[in-house]
């Protein structure tokens, strides 16, 4: 059986949250559903589309208010402020933090390590 472009693959999980997160970042202000549908234009049900914005909205990524009948969404935070909220979501989730802590600094670039010194001690 053969498939039109991008259809009947799946995508990977958590990339539709991705590109709808991007599609929201991009934008001027709020969006409703079907903003956020005509701007991915990959012909997503609006269903699904509910669907990651409700999932979005609930892991308090979201903020959403009504605009008429329906809900129009923004980001918590900017690009950086999400990054870091996944990156803290991780480390929450892990028993060991001073282990996980341990990996990530000592994976660092010099130049990464300069930074956060200077971020953790801005007199320095």
């Amino acid at each position: 059986m053969t498939y039109p472009p991008d259809q009947g693959r799946r995508r990977a999980k958590g990339q539709l949250e991705a590109e709808i997160l991007t599609v929201l970042h991009q934008a001027d202000g709020p969006m409703t559903t079907g903003q956020v549908i005509e701007r991915l234009g990959s012909g997503l049900a609006y269903s699904t589309v509910v669907t990651i914005l409700t999932r979005l909205h609930a892991k308090r990524q979201l903020t959403r208010t009504q605009h008429g009948r329906a809900y129009a969404y923004a980001p918590v935070a900017d690009e950086a402020g999400l990054a870091a909220r996944r990156m803290r979501g991780y480390l929450d989730e892990r028993p060991d933090r001073a282990a996980v802590l341990s990996r990530f600094v000592g994976d660092l670039t010099p130049d990464d390590e300069d930074l956060i010194r200077q971020l953790l001690d801005p007199g320095r």
